[in-house]
């Protein structure tokens, strides 16, 4: 296959607010690409994030959304709550699986999920 995850980029009225939240909760590191225009966070593990500033945020439910996993979800799930997320909903599929919806500072919904 010839294509690869290079970078998953959110839409957002304050990039490098939202850059350095979601930098914060991943030890990643920011670099100002556009500085007040696009931002992108290099991770340790996984795609770079990048945030990139738009007049009209788009209204209403995400149509794609990043799912994170964690030994400890509630644990996580306080960790992010502390640092400005806002849970949002609990869901499980049986005892093998559940997640906790969350949304960034800027609103832009997130999962953290385990066992």
């Amino acid at each position: 296959m010839a294509l690869t995850v290079e970078m998953v980029t959110f839409d957002c009225v304050d990039p490098e607010k939202l850059a350095s939240w979601w930098a914060e909760q991943f030890g990643g590191t920011s670099h100002a690409l556009a500085p007040g225009e696009f931002i992108t966070v290099n991770l340790a593990d996984g795609p770079r994030l990048a945030f990139q500033r738009v007049s009209d945020p788009t209204p209403g439910k995400n149509r794609l959304h990043l799912d994170f996993g964690a030994a400890d979800v509630d644990a996580e799930v306080s960790r992010l709550t502390a640092a400005g997320a806002t849970e949002l909903d609990r869901q499980k599929f049986g005892d093998a699986f559940r997640w906790v919806v969350l949304a960034d500072p800027d609103g832009n919904v997130f999962c953290v999920g385990g066992q």
